[in-house]
């Protein structure tokens, strides 16, 4: 996989919006499904998509705060969904494949990042299990409606992932607690999942993509104190972004909704991308943060072990008696 992985010349880069990436594009009777998408980059990409057309679904685990987040946009409608809870991604599932509909775009951005140390359902680390086993479970038992819509798939990552590899003897960090390691490999895991997705779903007609959004100062660093961020060289004592390289909101939105949608990634798939581009092979030393992927992030073999790995936890696999 990571031979694929070179630019592909897209027009767009860094500072290119939600919006530009659509212009032209008509989502006219597309259905997406948006988690998180009340919030941060979830609500650009909401308000792009809807927009251009599309019929947005956003699953929340704060219903009351994204209907007032995404209160006066047009083609929205919001759900009960805690992706931390397997029994409130079944019940999510299970009422929007009674509505009969077809999901043309599912984006996976909802997620949280150096939490503190939080175990949910039986004992799992928060963050691989929000971030990558609720998705998971959630893309599984909505297969019918993907499959029938012929879906992209966008699996939200962030470099993040070259912070940690899947620890596959202590994926729940049971033996000592660093809450970036569990992030990168929360991030690591999304960029798999959509290698694996992909190669398993796109006989089906099923793409699948993953993603670094770019630097952005959202409620995604709500575990982070002022002085972590000081320290990052983020912002300056008043709270500014001073880093260059962040993006706004609506940039950061762009990159997701352009995996999404772009006529450019017609017939590609497992790919992992950053700044609306195809993202080259990271060359940075391994533990770096830096642009590029890392080749264990898309390799097929750690993508089938980790599918297999996430089927056991979740007790969800819709391609078990197929693949």
């Amino acid at each position: 996989m990571l031979n694929d992985q070179h630019k592909i010349g897209s027009g767009f880069g860094h500072e290119s919006t939600a919006r530009d990436v659509l212009s032209g594009i008509d989502l006219t009777g597309k259905l997406a499904v948006v988690t998180g998408g009340y919030s941060g980059l979830g609500l650009e990409t909401t308000r792009a998509l809807a927009g251009a057309g599309a019929h947005v679904v956003v699953p929340a685990r704060r219903k009351a705060t994204a209907e007032e987040a995404l209160d006066g946009i047009d083609g929205v409608e919001i759900d009960e969904l805690d992706l931390a809870d397997l029994d409130s991604v079944r019940t999510f599932a299970e009422r929007f494949l009674a509505s009969g509909r077809d999901i043309h775009i599912a984006i996976d951005n909802a997620g949280i990042m150096a939490c503190p140390e939080t175990r949910v359902g039986p004992g799992w680390e928060a963050q691989f299990a929000t971030n990558h086993l609720g998705h998971f479970a959630l893309i599984n038992r909505l297969w019918p409606a993907i499959v029938r819509g012929g879906a992209r798939v966008v699996s939200v990552s962030s470099r993040g992932h070259s912070l940690s590899e899947i620890r596959w003897d202590d994926v729940h960090f049971e033996h000592g607690y660093d809450r970036w390691q569990a992030y990168g490999q929360a991030k690591t895991a999304n960029v798999l999942f959509a290698v694996h997705l992909d190669a398993v779903g796109r006989d089906a007609g099923v793409r699948a993509f993953s993603l670094h959004p770019g630097a952005i100062l959202t409620r995604l660093v709500r575990h982070l104190n002022k002085q972590d961020m000081l320290d990052r060289g983020w912002i300056d004592e008043d709270g500014n972004v001073i880093d260059p390289t962040f993006k706004t909101p609506e940039q950061g939105a762009a990159t997701q909704v352009w995996a999404a949608t772009s006529p450019q990634l017609a017939g590609r798939g497992g790919l992992y991308l950053e700044d609306c581009e195809v993202a080259e092979p990271a060359t940075a030393p391994e533990g770096t943060i830096a642009a590029g992927v890392r080749g264990y992030a898309v390799d097929p073999e750690r993508a089938a072990r980790l599918w297999t790995l996430s089927a056991e936890l979740t007790g969800v696999d819709v391609f078990a008696t197929t693949a």
